[in-house]
This record gives structure tokens, C-alpha cells and sequence, in this order.
């Protein structure tokens, strides 16, 4: 069926229907427009939510996503970010393959569609004219001959008259003949025009809008189709990630059927194990003998005269601090390096007979202060001021251990990396040096000086938690201050009290504490007043030499004046922050600054090692 043959008569009807075509497809284009729009909103709102949800770095959080279980929700919010990804793509194919491609079409239709509605109006026009003529020739025609029969009667009526003269009546007769001549002539013309008129009239109807007419309806059909396949497209656009979806969702499942709950309760076990033993069974003790009763092994001190054997550090107490009860303070940190901050390494004096609490707390208000109650003492400041012990003293062996292992790693790799950088600078310094138009050589001896220094600080720091670390593990002698054995069942955030050196070593050799330290560490402090049990401690063994380069005048409680050019002995060496410790005899000893003497190790001393 054509437009042409069926339609010949309805022109403006035809064009408000491909008007209204063009609206239609226009309408469709808005349609996908906001259909994009929603991909791009709905996407937005996945990756917001997913971010939402991520585990903030460097925090608390961040730890817990070791646990499988939240290892597959951290999956889950990658795979939305793919999922979201995907209506992303829907919303640019969408725009790309319909949206833009239709807007251009439509374009095109519109100057299409112009062309030849002009083209039906010219040639309406030129019908228009044809009939125009038509019309004015018939009406000249019939006015001709309407003319020439007047004037024909009027010649009769003139040659019938006997008063009219001769010459009259020729006038009469050549005006009748022009008169006719006249109406023959419009005659033909018109005969002409109308012929004329017949053949443009059935060009018109039969070629000339027949031919604009098929062009219009093969151009609404084209439209018709072009929408259809649009509409395919949108279909196929969502089909094509579709697959990817699923393997987004699939990926998801993968995850939570990844996780393992035995892993999880292992890394529970990891994460808060502290080394400890269960307490073990508490002693009778009997109060009917009033200076003699029998000392449990979680109590303030064991026996001396029961003959029980002497605690060192790394044995296991059988007599723990009740897990539920109050905890003591937490003992002090190591001091600031206004002094020597350096940790004295020796063994642990065996523990004292115990004595009544009264007569304990007058022996602590009365004796004379010590090198270790000095140390004590700042280390309690410092955890009042907040501060975490350096050597993570404060937590259980096993979380202790871990960390060390940890800062040990981190500066292991940030050695690597100077060590990268001191290689780089050497290898442009060796270039310089081939071709001095390159550059100055030593424009880069300071920056090769300051990255060795760097180094070497990293080195120390490094062997001083590496120290720590093996005594953790077992592989160095115990030290003798307690902060180094503490465990940690004690509240950090609590204000750290100044325990005598007496209460620390009396605590069981893993840092727990008995009921009764409780109570004597919850008294008030007046001073930093120890007993004499230091007295009995065993001598820390000499390491080396070491001659005092310049005169030292030890000012600082636990420090030791020394005379330049004086030899003393080396019982504990500078652990990188700047202090020595020696003696000078049995009852001199302390710290000095390592750049005042110069040491010299004796390599096979227990104990021994060299930190650079």
C-alpha cells in the first residue's frame, strides 16, 4: 500500500503524522536519557555505599579484617564497586549507542522531512498557478465571445435599418468581424491553457506527490524501524553485563563460602593470648602462729628459711594473681633521655622472707633510695604522662613479642630503603665523576652523609628492639628490671603508681601480682624509698673496659663521676641512647655518656654485644 496512490488528497494530514512520528521518537530519546541518568545515580549511591562501609586505614577496624569472615564483607564491597561499575557501562553504552545516535537521526529526519513537505508545497504551488490561468483564459473566452455576439446584433440590427447610413453600417459590420476574431482567438488560447492545465494536473497527481508522498512514508517507516532497533539496543545493553554481574555476585558467594571459622577462632586465640598460666592452687595459710606462717607463691615473698627453691626469670610461678581480682599498677617505664634510659641487665635476686605489711610499709617510707628506684620512678611518670613504654613492656609476652617482631620488620624496611637511596646517590656520584658536565660531584657528598646517618640510626634502633625481641623469645638473659618481664594484666589507661623495687621483684616472674601487692600498691606513695634488698642482689658480670676519654661529674641520680683517664669496668653497654653503664667497684656503679669513655669489649663475656 502506498501513500501516493491512497493518500493523494491528504497532505496536511500526513504532515502532522510524521510531526507527531518525530515526537514520538524524541519522547523515546528523554526516555533513555533518564534511564542513564538513574545508571549514574544508582551507581553513585553503590560506591558511596560500599565506601561507606571500607575500613578506615591505620585504625582499629583495619586490624579486624584479618578474620576471614570480615575478609569475604570487604570482598563483598569490591565485588559492589564492580556491580556498580557495570550500571556505569549501562548508562555510557545507553548514551552512546542510543541516545547521541538517535539525536543525531533525528536531526537528519527533521531536514528530511523539511525537504520534502517543500517540495509537495511547490509543486501545490505550481497546480495552483496552472489553475489559476485555466481560469482567467476560460473567463477572457467567455467574455470574448459574449462581445462578438453584441456585436453581431448590433451589425444585424444596424444593416435592417433604412435610415442608418452606408458607411454606418460598415462600421457596425468590421466591428462585428473583429469582435469575432477576438472570441476565436481567446477561443484557442483557452483550448490551450486547459490542456496544459489537464497535463500538469495529472503529473501532479499521478507523478509529482506520488513520488513525495512514497518518500515520506519509506522515511516514517526507516524512523519506525530505526526506534525498534533503539529499543533492541537498550535491551541488549543490560544483556552484555549481565554475565559480568554474575560473576560479580558469584565472586560474592566465592567469598562467603571462603570463610573459615577455625581460622577466625585461631586468630582470636593470636590476637589476645597473653602468655600466661592459669593460677595455680592456693596454699593454707596459717594464722594460729603468729610469726610463722606458711607463705603461699602468689603472696608478697617466699620463704627464705622453707628451703623452696629460687625463682629466675623465664620459670613459670605455679601460683598466679586470681585473673578476676583487682590488678596492681603497671610497673614504671624506662627514664627520658635526660638520663640513662638504657635497662640494667642482670639476674633476679632471689625473693625475701616475708614480714608483716605494717613493718614493710616502714622499711619502704625509711630506706635509701637506689638506682632502680630511680629508673622506676620516671618510668612511673612517663606512664602518667601517657606515654607507652618503648619496648612494649606494658603488654602480654606474646602480644609484646608480636609487636617487636613488627617494629623490627617496619625498620627493616625502611633501612632497605635508605640503603636504595645511598646506592642511587653513589651511582649518579660514579656518573658525575666520568662526565663533570653532568653535575658537581660533591654537591652530593652531603646528601650521601645524611642518608648514612640515617642508616645508622635505623641500624640502632633496629638492634635495640631485636635485643628485646630475643630476650622475649628466650635467646638473651633475662634483664633484671621487672618492666621487661611485665605481661600486661594491668589497665594501661589507668594513672601509673611508683612501686618500691622491693614490689617488683616479689611479683611473679611473668609480671601477674598477688592480692596482697594490690593492697600495698594502693596505698599512698610518699616517696621512692626502697628497701635494702638490693643489697643481696648478685653482681651484674663485667662485659669489657673502658677508659674515660674527659672528665664526667655524675650529678643525676644514677649517674657515676668519673676522671679522665680512669679505667672501670663494663657491665651493660649503650643500647643507642647514649649511656654506658660501668663500675668502679662492688659499690660504685652507674651510667655515663658513651662519648666520654672509650669501651673495649671482651667479645667471649656472657652477655656481650655490640650495637652499631
Amino acid at each position: 500500500m502506498s501513500w501516493g496512490t491512497e493518500l493523494w488528497d491528504q497532505f496536511d494530514n500526513l504532515e502532522k503524522h510524521t510531526q507527531w512520528g518525530i515526537d514520538i521518537l524524541e519522547k523515546y530519546i528523554k526516555f533513555v536519557k533518564e534511564r542513564t541518568e538513574i545508571e549514574l545515580s544508582y551507581a553513585k549511591q553503590l560506591r558511596n555505599l560500599a565506601k561507606k562501609y571500607q575500613p578506615k586505614k591505620n585504625s582499629k577496624e583495619e586490624e579486624e579484617y584479618r578474620y576471614t569472615a570480615c575478609k569475604a564483607f570487604l570482598s563483598t564491597l569490591n565485588e559492589m564497586n564492580d556491580y556498580a561499575g557495570q550500571h556505569e557501562v549501562i548508562s555510557e553504552n545507553m548514551t552512546s549507542n542510543i541516545t547521541v545516535e538517535l539525536a543525531r537521526y533525528v536531526q537528519e529526519l527533521k531536514q528530511e522531512r523539511k525537504s520534502y513537505f517543500h517540495d509537495g508545497r511547490k509543486a501545490q504551488q505550481h497546480i495552483e498557478i496552472c489553475w489559476k490561468q485555466l481560469e482567467s483564459s476560460k473567463r477572457r473566452f467567455e467574455r470574448d465571445c459574449k462581445e462578438a455576439d453584441r456585436a453581431q446584433q448590433y451589425f444585424e440590427k444596424m444593416d435592417a435599418d433604412i435610415n442608418v447610413t452606408k458607411a454606418d453600417v460598415e462600421k457596425a459590420r468590421q466591428q462585428a468581424q473583429v469582435r469575432h476574431q477576438m472570441a476565436e482567438d481567446s477561443k484557442a488560447d483557452y483550448s490551450s491553457i486547459l490542456q496544459k492545465f489537464n497535463h500538469e494536473q495529472h503529473e501532479y497527481y499521478h507523478t509529482h506527490i506520488p513520488n513525495i508522498f512514497q518518500k515520506i512514508q519509506e522515511m516514517e517507516e526507516r524512523r519506525i524501524v530505526r526506534i525498534g532497533d533503539s529499543m533492541k539496543t537498550y535491551a541488549e545493553v543490560d544483556r552484555q553485563v549481565i554475565p559480568i554481574i554474575g560473576k560479580c555476585l558469584d565472586e560474592i558467594v566465592k567469598a562467603a563460602e571462603s570463610i573459615d571459622q577455625k581460622n577466625d577462632s585461631q586468630l582470636v586465640i593470636e590476637a589476645y593470648k597473653s602468655g600466661f598460666e592459669p593460677p595455680g592452687d592456693i596454699e593454707f595459710e596459717d594464722y594460729t602462729q603468729p610469726m610463722k606462717r606458711t607463705v603461699s607463691d602468689n603472696s608478697l615473698s617466699n620463704s627464705r628459711g622453707e628451703g623452696k627453691p629460687e625463682l629466675k626469670f623465664g620459670g613459670k610461678s605455679k601460683g598466679k594473681l586470681w585473673p578476676f581480682i583487682k590488678k596492681n599498677k603497671p610497673p614504671p617505664p624506662p627514664p627520658a633521655s635526660a638520663s640513662p634510659s638504657a635497662v640494667p641487665n642482670g639476674p633476679q635476686s632471689p625473693k625475701q622472707q616475708k614480714e608483716p605489711l605494717s613493718h614493710r610499709f616502714n622499711e619502704f617510707m625509711t630506706s635509701k633510695p637506689k638506682i632502680h628506684c630511680f629508673r622506676s620512678l620516671k618510668r612511673g611518670l612517663s606512664l602518667k604522662l601517657g606515654a607507652t613504654p618503648e619496648d612494649f613492656s606494658n603488654l602480654p609476652p606474646e602480644q609484646r613479642r608480636k609487636k617487636l617482631q613488627q617494629k623490627v620488620d617496619e625498620l627493616n624496611k625502611e633501612i632497605q630503603k635508605e640503603m636504595d637511596q645511598r646506592d642511587a646517590i653513589t651511582k649518579m656520584k660514579d656518573v658525575y665523576l666520568k662526565n663533570p658536565q653532568m653535575g658537581d660531584p660533591a654537591s652530593l657528598d652531603h646528601k650521601l652523609t645524611e642518608v648514612s646517618q640515617n642508616i645508622e640510626k635505623l641500624r640502632l634502633e633496629s638492634q635495640k628492639f631485636e635485643a628485646w625481641l630475643a630476650e622475649v623469645e628466650g635467646r638473651l638473659p633475662a634483664r633484671s628490671e621487672q618492666a621487661r618481664r611485665q605481661s600486661g594484666m594491668f589497665d594501661a589507661q589507668n594513672p601509673a603508681t611508683v612501686n618500691n623495687c622491693a614490689q617488683d621483684r616479689e611479683s611473679s616472674p611473668d609480671g601477674s601480682y598477688t592480692e596482697e601487692q594490690s593492697q600495698e600498691g594502693e596505698g599512698k606513695v610518699l616517696a621512692t624509698d626502697f628497701d635494702d634488698e638490693f643489697d643481696e642482689e648478685e653482681p651484674l658480670p663485667a662485659i669489657g673496659t673502658c677508659k674515660a676519654l674527659y672528665t664526667f661529674e655524675g650529678q643525676n641520680e644514677g649517674t657515676i663521676s668519673v676522671v679522665e683517664g680512669e679505667t672501670l669496668y663494663v657491665i651493660e653497654e649503650d643500647k643507642g641512647d647514649g649511656w654506658t653503664r660501668i663500675r668502679r667497684n662492688e659499690d660504685e656503679e652507674g651510667y655515663v655518656p658513651t662519648s666520654y669513655v672509650e669501651v673495649y669489649l671482651d667479645k667471649n663475656a656472657k652477655g656481650a654485644k655490640t650495637y652499631i
